[in-house]
């Protein structure tokens, strides 16, 4: 099929399945209802009038076959508006072969102009020849017919106008709010991407850069006293700016793994303690269960709570000792800091660093909980599940609790 529309482009173009079945009705209709009525009809005559009334409808039948009623063609309809004239005169044509060809005129016609006259130039060929055959009736019928046509003919056309008008504005708005999302999806993506970043930052290059400041500090102050412990801090400030450059390096893309090796937590977890109580002076007691069982993430997770936990014990606490205990059960993993420092009222507090642990958390359906009042120090709960009890559905909603 080649696409004749105005404007078209003028090449080949698949047609719709569904009009292509439309089509194909159509000339099975137009073949029962149009073709073989007139065979019938003129079977009834004989002599040369019976033969040209077959001649025609044979005519009609063969240019219906090899045209297949596709192409918008005028010179296919002034031929059948001057056919249905004739046959109109002859046995077996009239009102009932017009009525049945009208719908090749809105099919082939370039527009609803031309589908109108050139059906009503059928219609008053197809009247002509019946009023010539003494056949009022079929010419009343075929006017009838004509105009009931128009009308439908214009309203199928309103009605797949606006159709395709409404087809092509949702295709824009569903366009349009495609991009739309497509662009929320990526500033959406951009501004978790940003979070991430920032608490990662935090939990690790910002926190060794305040150790390293505090440290330098202690070492400066006591460059007069005791040398030994002014060189240990020293090697404590050059180890942590190291371990800040390796963070760095996997923020950054250029190495591959956090500084957390595959495997248990607790090796990890010891030398962090060991660290914190070393540059602090603060006595830690550490209950660490060696059978600590986890993916990478939560491993990462326990080891940024307990580095955040302790700086903050650092920086706000003025502690003395503090407490850390590590434990799994059957459908979770603890972690537990408290601390003897000062304490702080939790509903006041407003701290990038617990709302950073939290999403951290709630990343991993965990769940933080941090008690603390003036005076009696703070104690902090790092809960992760790791099963649902066996007596519960999968979906069943725990909040991150066992």
């Amino acid at each position: 099929m080649t696409d004749t529309t105005p404007g078209g482009t003028g090449h080949p173009v698949t047609e719709r399945p569904a009009l292509t079945a439309l089509r194909r009705w159509y000339t099975a209709a137009w073949l029962l209802l149009g073709l073989v009525p007139s065979v019938i009809g003129a079977g009834n005559d004989s002599g040369p009038v019976k033969w040209a009334s077959l001649g025609l409808v044979a005519a009609a039948l063969a240019y219906t076959a090899v045209h297949r009623a596709r192409h918008h063609s005028t010179l296919h309809l002034g031929i059948l508006a001057a056919g249905l004239g004739v046959m109109a005169a002859l046995p077996g044509g009239g009102a009932a072969l017009l009525i049945a060809a009208l719908p090749q005129f809105w099919f082939q016609a370039r527009g609803p102009r031309a589908a109108v006259l050139l059906s009503g130039c059928a219609a008053a060929a197809t009247a002509a020849g019946s009023l010539w055959r003494d056949s009022p009736g079929n010419a009343a019928a075929a006017l009838t017919g004509y105009a009931v046509s128009v009308l439908a003919g214009l309203l199928l056309h309103r009605l797949i106008t606006d159709g395709e008008a409404r087809t092509a504005a949702l295709a824009t708005e569903l366009s349009l709010t495609q991009e739309q999302l497509a662009a929320a999806h990526r500033a959406q993506g951009a501004v978790a991407e940003r979070e991430r970043m920032a608490r990662e930052i935090h939990d690790t290059l910002a926190q060794g850069f305040a150790s390293i400041i505090v440290l330098a500090e202690a070492a400066r102050t006591g460059l007069d006293g005791d040398r030994e412990h002014t060189a240990r801090q020293l090697r404590s400030i050059e180890r942590t700016a190291r371990e800040n450059f390796a963070e760095a390096r996997v923020l950054v893309g250029s190495a591959p793994h956090s500084g957390l090796s595959p495997g248990s937590v607790v090796p990890t977890l010891r030398r962090t303690l060991e660290r914190f109580a070393q540059d602090t002076g603060i006595t830690v007691d550490a209950e660490l269960a060696e059978d600590v069982d986890c993916d990478q993430q939560t491993r990462i997770a326990l080891l940024r709570c307990t580095q955040e936990s302790l700086a903050n014990v650092r920086k706000h606490a003025d502690a003395s000792t503090v407490g850390v205990v590590l434990v799994q059960g059957p459908y979770a993993i603890e972690l537990e800091i408290t601390d003897d420092g000062r304490g702080f009222v939790v509903e006041e507090s407003r701290g990038f660093g617990l709302d950073g642990m939290r999403k951290r958390l709630a990343e991993l359906d965990g769940e933080l909980t941090v008690t603390s009042s003036v005076g009696d120090g703070t104690r902090v709960l790092a809960t992760f599940p790791t099963a649902f009890p066996p007596d519960l559905p999968t979906d069943f909603p725990t909040n991150g609790r066992p």
